[in-house]
This record gives structure tokens, sequence and C-alpha cells, in this order.
């Protein structure tokens, strides 16, 4: 094993063993590699090698993307489901698939494919090169009307890249947050940040840091305070223990989940 790829993965945790037992799902690909990027006549496309399969993962784009690429000279952690659609560069579709680069740089990471007409890919970018018009700020693009029904409470949830914080793609829901508080005059935060762990289709199980769903908690208050919900209580909890990996959806609990109420609980003191 190479030394950079050791010290990646001596940053990650183990679960228990008994959790190395769990088979993973036949059609699921979850795997650590070194990102391979493909050049075309549109848009770059993203492919990683598992097993001597290539695996074609998601095209060049912004941040604001529900994919987001991945980077060379960083691994990146692969979760996905197998598709039966047709190769795209070269590599089998996984859809859906959720991307986590790894934090360690690895300068092996870097193959860059040259444009073949075979791969051309049969659409256009997204959107054309150049700023995002804003789409990158923090804010949420889609104008939604005023709540109508108030509910006594309401829960949002935010997914995260494995050991990951906030990034772009979480200020939609900031200030989905943000607006439901001020419209309904909400009095009571309850935030709640979960700690991980992915089962690979090898057998390994990667936890994440074991502060990770504090972190996550914290910065979400830290947040929601900056951007001016000062007159509302908050409860900040987390979970440090991982749930158990079962290599399905793993990826949907990286999360964090923030709780409105219009009242604190009447069990709980509001100060």
């Amino acid at each position: 094993m190479k030394g950079n790829l050791a010290k990646g993965f001596a940053l990650l945790s183990l679960c228990a063993a008994g959790a190395l037992a769990a088979e993973p799902p036949a059609n699921h690909r979850n795997f650590v590699a070194c990102p391979i990027v493909r050049d075309t006549s549109t848009v770059p496309c993203w492919l990683a090698e598992y097993e001597g399969e290539l695996y074609f993962l998601t095209i060049q784009t912004d941040v604001s993307a529900p994919v987001n690429p991945p980077w060379l000279g960083h691994r990146v952690l692969v979760e996905g489901v197998v598709s039966d659609k047709p190769r795209v560069c070269g590599g089998i579709p996984l859809e859906p698939v959720t991307l986590s680069v790894l934090p360690e740089l690895d300068p092996s990471c870097n193959t860059m494919l040259p444009a073949e007409d075979r791969y051309d890919l049969p659409f256009e970018p997204p959107r054309p090169p150049g700023p995002s018009a804003g789409r990158l700020a923090f804010g949420d693009p889609v104008m939604r009307p005023e709540v109508k029904a108030v509910e006594p409470e309401r829960t949002f949830t935010l997914r995260y890249d494995f050991d990951g914080m906030v990034v772009f793609r979480h200020a939609q829901s900031l200030q989905q947050i943000f607006e439901y508080v001020k419209q309904t005059g909400a009095k009571h935060i309850e935030i709640t940040g979960f700690r991980a762990a992915s089962l690979l289709s090898n057998g390994t199980v990667m936890a994440e840091d074991e502060t990770i769903g504090r972190r996550r908690a914290e910065q979400v208050a830290e947040l929601l305070r900056g951007a001016g919900l000062t007159d509302v209580h908050y409860e900040v909890r987390w979970k440090d223990e991982a749930a158990l990996a079962n290599g399905t959806d793993d990826a949907t609990r990286r999360k964090a989940e923030v709780v409105v109420r219009l009242q604190p609980p009447k069990n709980r003191s509001p100060n």
C-alpha cells in the first residue's frame, strides 16, 4: 500500500468487528479509488476503476449541481448503485451515486484521458461556462410562497459528504430553515448532528471522525445565529456512535437534523 494511502486510511476509524461481517449488496459499488477525468468535445466526465471495471461517476459541473465531481490529487469514496443504462465515457453508470472527496492529498491521483470520438457525450453541459449567476450564494434561488398552514414543528435534514461539513449545496436548506423561522415566529430550534459509517464492497467499514456529529450540530447552530436567528432557543445535540453500516444507504446517515418548533417542548425549559 502506498504511503500516502496508508496515511489517508489512518485518519479513518474502523467500526466494531461485528460490522465487518456484513455482506455488501451485490448491485452496489462502494469503494475508494483515484478519480479519472476524460476529456470530451462537450464537457469532461469523471470515472473511477474498481476491480478491473470502469465506472462513470458524473460530468464536470459547478458546486450547485446535485452530484459534485471529485478532484484530481485526492481519492474519492464512491457509493453507488449499478445502472443497466448504456456506458457513458466508457464506464458503467452508477445511479444514484454519492461522491466524497477524501482530504488527504494523493499525487498519484492524476490520470487525465484525452478526448475520443467514441466517448463524446450525447448531451450539452448543464449550463454555459462562466459565473453561476448567484446560484452559489447563501440562498435559495427558487421563490417560495409564504407558509400558510403553520405546523407545530417541522424537520429539515442536511446531508453530508464523508467526514464533511457544510458546503455550498447546503445554502438552500439553511435558507429554508431561516425563512420558516421568520415566517412562523418559531421560538425553539433543536439540532442533532449524526456520525455514520460506510460498508465498502470489499467488506471494509469506514467510520467518520469521532467528533463529526458534534461539529456538524454546532456549525449549523452557529450559521443560523450568524444569519440573524438570535431570538430563539437552541438545543444542540449529537450522536458520537456511528450507526451500523449496511452498504445500502450509509450516505443518508451522514446528516444533521434540524427540528423547528413554534414553542419549546413542555418538558424542557425555554431558557
